[in-house]
């Protein structure tokens, strides 16, 4: 039977450069700043294996610091992980006991890496529920990687997309209610400063990974343009490499952003 695992052993460290792996040529232009991801697979990828879904969780975090490292190699400005969701909470006691004592013992951990790396973290999510420990950690990565401008890493940790334009909703009204807002001079970017992260980037491409093809009440605002790329690869199996292939396809697709150009009529006039 395998063993259990032990949440208080971090996964082993995860170097910035791997020899024999080079990130490919991508023009700055087609390049994604923003990349978000839903590391699925973890729990059923371990299953498949005979073991804990909590082992799955154990490799799943190397695998997000190699696909960060990754990022940071390719030159990707943002990335957003879906570390936990405001749903997680309905799993068995014992995996969300894990899930919180891992996260923190992890963010101890990986802290020195990413600020090594330039990576300035940042936690996206709700404070109700979360574990006091989980959230003490996150913010001290905060505060030690604060000064770091090479990538932003916004950590999702009890993040839900639809609770966070609902806290946006509140916030707002509250404003009105007060006499500091008016309805009438509310718009987009109203909202965009009464979210969570008021200062991240719209996303520019949405992974996910182990066949499941929707986007899970992740980032649902930021998301709305975002090019999506599913893979049926679990979590654990994805890596960097993976990361600048789904990259090069971004790169290959045309955003319009709903705007189009009239191929036929652009023929005539050429023709003319």
């Amino acid at each position: 039977m395998p063993t259990a695992p032990d949440p208080t052993t971090a996964p082993e460290s995860v170097p910035l450069h791997r020899d024999g792996l080079t990130p490919p040529l991508i023009a700055a232009t087609a390049l994604p700043e923003h990349v978000a991801l839903v590391m699925d697979g973890n729990g059923r990828w371990a299953n498949s294996r005979g073991l804990a879904r909590t082992e799955g969780h154990r490799i799943g975090e190397a695998t997000m610091m190699d696909v960060i490292a990754g990022g940071v190699e390719l030159g990707i400005k943002e990335m957003s992980v879906y570390a936990f969701s405001t749903e997680n909470w309905r799993r068995s006691p014992a995996e969300v006991r894990f899930l919180m004592g891992f996260a923190r013992t992890a963010l101890r951990a990986q802290t020195d890496d990413l600020n090594d790396w330039g990576v300035q973290v940042r936690w996206v999510g709700r404070e109700p529920k979360l574990w006091k420990s989980v959230l003490k950690e996150v913010r001290r990565a905060e505060r030690i990687t604060a000064g770091n401008s090479t990538m932003v890493l916004n950590m999702c940790l009890n993040y839900g997309g639809r609770a966070e334009i609902a806290d946006a909703a509140r916030a707002i009204g509250q404003e009105i209610a007060a006499g500091r807002l008016k309805p009438a001079s509310i718009t987009e970017k109203t909202i965009q400063r009464y979210l969570y992260s008021p200062a991240m980037r719209d996303v520019d491409l949405f992974i996910r990974t182990s066949g499941e093809q929707r986007t899970s009440n992740f980032l649902m605002w930021s998301s709305a343009y975002a090019e999506l790329y599913f893979t049926d690869l679990p979590w654990p199996e994805f890596n960097r490499a993976e990361l600048w292939r789904a990259c090069v396809a971004y790169a290959s697709r045309n955003r319009r952003f709903g705007g189009a150009i009239d191929a036929v009529a652009g023929k005539a006039e050429d023709g003319q």
